[in-house]
């Protein structure tokens, strides 16, 4: 247990909420595009500066981490989504995919993975952690950053949310 938090609270209860909130960011983007006559591909393929990953990439990566997360905590195997999201109804369809694989993991998978050896491949590379290290030094920085920067993006291009959209129901 993580100073009193047990690990699936702080892992997939975490992400399935951060994603639901996602969701419903995306969802003001779609009404935005619609009631401005914006042609949705235009926010879809935004990006905050020309090197950084477009709206559609970065809910891509949201999603692929917390799925991630979940497998390589509960000991299973990643599920792959193909990255051909062009909409946001595809989009919102890629997160509920993501939503239900986190449903189907259970407490009794993810608690106690606080030690789990944690090997992450990224390119050529391997870095090992332990489970809590992984949770709280690697998937929460790097899902929130991808999140965040999805909401950054909405909000550059005009659609109206704030930090409260961000941040959900408080009493959730």
């Amino acid at each position: 247990m993580m100073a009193g938090i047990p690990m699936y609270q702080a892992s997939i209860a975490t992400l399935t909420r951060s994603l639901k909130i996602l969701d419903t960011i995306l969802a003001k983007g779609a009404a935005h595009a619609e009631a401005h006559k914006i042609d949705p591909a235009v926010l879809i393929g935004s990006r905050l500066y020309p090197d950084m990953f477009a709206l559609a990439r970065q809910v891509q990566v949201a999603t692929d981490t917390a799925k991630g997360c979940a497998a390589r905590l509960a000991g299973v195997e990643t599920p792959k989504f193909e990255d051909t999201e062009t909409t946001f109804p595809e989009l919102s369809a890629r997160i509920a995919k993501t939503i239900d694989f986190l449903a189907s993991v259970r407490p009794e998978q993810i608690d106690g993975s606080e030690h789990r050896e944690i090997v992450l491949k990224l390119g050529k590379h391997a870095i090992t952690f332990d489970g809590q290290a992984y949770l709280l030094n690697f998937v929460l920085p790097n899902f929130y950053f991808h999140v965040t920067t999805a909401y950054d993006i909405l909000r550059h291009c005009g659609v109206e949310v704030g930090k409260m959209d961000f941040l959900g129901s408080l009493s959730a």
